[in-house]
């Protein structure tokens, strides 16, 4: 039996899909158009959802460590459109449709 999970699409609505994902929609999922979410819609935080390490607890007596770039996944300027779509939506910054309204030199700007 598939193991059944619930996803929120670029609109906001929340549905439930099986695994394995269909490829178009797993390349969505990836690209941060669409997010793993629980049924009530609420951030999903089992363990199976890939996740950022936890931030390591500072000692105070330690020298501060160097954050990661924050822009990491930043597409390249010459990326296409879709890709700076994607980055501002996984930034939480804008719905992908308000996104595509925008052009990309306008998304890049956004995120500066």
């Amino acid at each position: 039996m598939a193991e059944t999970i619930h996803v929120r699409g670029e609109g906001g609505a929340v549905f439930a899909m099986d695994l394995p994902l269909p490829e178009g929609i797993q390349q969505r999922c990836d690209s941060g158009l669409l997010q793993r979410v629980n049924a009530d819609g609420s951030p999903y935080t089992g363990a199976s959802a890939p996740q950022a390490p936890p931030d390591p607890v500072s000692d105070p007596q330690s020298e501060p460590e160097t954050p990661a770039p924050a822009d990491a996944e930043r597409p390249a300027v010459n990326a296409p459109k879709a890709d700076w779509i994607a980055y501002v939506v996984k930034r939480g910054q804008l719905s992908a449709d308000d996104a595509a309204n925008y052009t990309k030199a306008d998304l890049i700007d956004m995120v500066s």
